[in-house]
């Protein structure tokens, strides 16, 4: 049995008062077929409010199916939400997303704060952008924005334009800096304010920059997500189809523990979200006075000897690539000129982590 099959049985089933059939009225949503049983299951989307005959209209639609299958099937009917209702407008909001334009959706994710995963992704946003891909960054650290500064696009102001559709929704119009599309809270905050959220403000005020954002057509989104785990993460992952998660580490035995935990999160049941793969951050220290020495400063690391490479390994994910500390890279994030957009050792290091996560995403 397939959804095709299933749709086509579907098409038999008519409302008596409109005399059209269940699908040709939209009224079929969320299909889905057990592989195991073969049971079918799908949201009868009611046209109107208490509908008189959603009791026939469902009983009929499983006599089809029971008849046609053998397995009971379990239909839930919804009621239409009434158009000015705050869960209407939030529908609308999902329907007309341009995240639907988006390919990939890859979550840039730590354990802990303080490995740089604002870092690594910012630079490896400009390190896929100049692979050729079209890339944008969503800064999803609500409460500690930092893309604004590290684009250097402090001053932009986000303008927004009313959609083409009819549905009064408004597009709000990223930055663009080094071929990256950038969207940020920190666009709509002065750097003087502190953000004293309580987790719904926060989460309403990240569900519309997924959402209403402008971004067009991307190869990839990176969203930057805080440290830890929490209601942010749970928001991301309930508002859209994550294609995959990146965990960033140091190479140090306490930040380790944490990346467990992260990929934990992310294997959870009820989440579920595929591991990319890990980025060892700070792998050694090289001052700009010996380029060719390396100090490893937070233990030992690299695709060999390295305890990040070692935790991807035996946790079967893949090890994108070590980035070192060097002073470059903390003054390209303070300057808003990415160190992944020069050419050099760092900068290649970011290029080298952007193709391994290219290929590591390839549909298999």
């Amino acid at each position: 049995m397939t959804k095709e099959k299933v749709l086509d049985l579907l098409q038999g089933v008519k409302h008596p008062e409109q005399d059209k059939d269940i699908v040709s009225l939209g009224m079929v949503e969320n299909l889905q077929i057990d592989d195991a049983t073969g049971a079918v299951r799908f949201t009868l989307k009611l046209t109107k409010p208490r509908d008189p005959m959603a009791g026939s209209v469902r009983r009929a639609a499983e006599a089809v199916l029971q008849e046609a299958t053998g397995v009971a099937a379990t239909i839930v009917v919804a009621e239409p939400l009434p158009k000015d209702s705050k869960a209407a407008k939030q529908q609308t909001m999902r329907e007309k997303s341009q995240l639907n334009e988006i390919g990939q959706v890859i979550a840039v994710a730590s354990g802990k704060g303080g490995v740089g995963k604002s870092t690594v992704t910012a630079n490896l946003a400009v390190a896929l952008a100049a692979e050729g891909f079209r890339v944008g960054v969503l800064d999803a650290d609500i409460y500690g924005p930092s893309m604004p500064k590290m684009f250097g696009v402090e001053n932009y102001k986000p303008v927004a334009e009313v959609a083409e559709d009819g549905s009064d929704l408004e597009y709000i119009m990223p930055a663009e800096a080094y071929g990256v599309k950038v969207m940020s809270i920190g666009f709509f905050i002065s750097k003087e304010d502190a953000l004293v959220w309580r987790g719904p403000m926060a989460t309403n005020a990240l569900r519309q920059l997924l959402h209403q954002t402008a971004w067009g057509e991307l190869d990839y989104l990176l969203i930057d997500l805080p440290p830890g785990t929490g209601d942010l993460h749970l928001t991301i992952v309930s508002e859209l189809k994550l294609s995959g998660a990146v965990i960033v580490s140091t190479p140090q035995e306490v930040a380790l523990l944490d990346v467990v935990r992260g990929i934990a999160m992310f294997r959870n049941e009820n989440v579920q979200v595929p591991i990319r793969g890990i980025v060892e951050n700070m792998a050694w220290f090289t001052p700009a006075e010996l380029p060719d020495n390396k100090y490893y400063i937070f233990g030992p690391a690299g695709a060999e000897h390295g305890g990040v490479a070692r935790l991807a390994r035996e946790q079967g994910v893949p090890f994108l690539g070590s980035v070192p500390l060097v002073q470059a890279i903390a003054e390209g994030g303070d300057s808003g000129r990415p160190i992944a957009t020069r050419d050099s050792v760092s900068g290649e290091a970011f290029r080298d982590v952007a193709r391994a996560l290219a290929e590591a995403n390839r549909p298999l």
